[in-house]
């Protein structure tokens, strides 16, 4: 595996990102989307894992243009301030716009069999849930789904494999929401839901607050599965 920062060419700019290299190529390959951290080490983390289960993996810097090139803790009182922020002010439908960028130019690279797909936690969950209905993505896994709800309209337009890795004791997703959710997706054949009952939000943010190993990998072998079947 190997691992760097590139530059990604949008169609109004260009993006920081960090991807890694699987040893075999050409491969499938996944975009990692952040949380509201930023692309820490949590993500490059994210991404070492992909790679090292054969995928090419990129990072995008969601909030390239807000705040290029920020790295945030959960941790840290004023960089929690400061990701809430940068969240409240990010353009959902640009975000969307932006991963559809990222998955061509990652489908383009040699490196790549042309199959992509995308996992996303937290604020990178939706947008892996906006991407099933709204493009031809080949697949996205979503953790923890937050917000979800407020985009359930587009639900009857999700087109492509949709997997969802729902926390039943989520601060941030209430029970309600997750009925909501379970009640208008799981009916779709191309969506499968996976139940955490014990886990909290961001069971598999590594290092975090709230880090489930049991969780975690359960979560992260299921993802690499749907990842094998759909991307090659």
């Amino acid at each position: 595996m190997n691992a760097r920062n590139i530059r990604v060419p949008l169609r109004d700019g260009e993006m920081g990102a960090y991807i890694a290299f699987p040893d075999r190529k050409p491969a499938g390959a996944v975009i990692a989307i952040m949380e509201i951290w930023g692309v820490n080490d949590t993500m490059r983390y994210h991404a070492h894992e992909f790679a090292q289960a054969g995928f090419i993996c990129l990072v995008p810097d969601l909030f390239w243009r807000q705040e290029p090139g920020v790295e945030l803790s959960d941790g840290k009182p004023e960089d929690i301030r400061r990701a809430f922020d940068l969240y409240y002010d990010f353009d959902y439908d640009l975000g969307v716009r932006d991963m559809e960028d990222t998955w061509k130019f990652l489908a383009g690279r040699e490196e790549c069999n042309g199959k992509v797909g995308a996992v996303g936690y937290c604020l990178g969950g939706k947008l892996c849930y906006l991407m099933c209905c709204r493009t031809d993505i080949d697949c996205a896994v979503a953790y923890y789904g937050t917000y979800i709800e407020h985009n359930i309209r587009e639900a009857p337009h999700l087109h492509r494999p949709f997997m969802l890795h729902m926390a039943m004791k989520d601060r941030w997703v209430q029970a309600e929401v997750n009925e909501l959710l379970e009640r208008r997706l799981s009916p779709n054949p191309l969506v499968t839901i996976h139940h955490y009952p014990g886990a909290d939000h961001a069971f598999a943010r590594h290092g975090g607050k709230t880090y489930s190993q049991p969780e975690a990998d359960r979560a992260l072998d299921l993802s690499l599965k749907f990842f094998h079947r759909h991307l090659g």
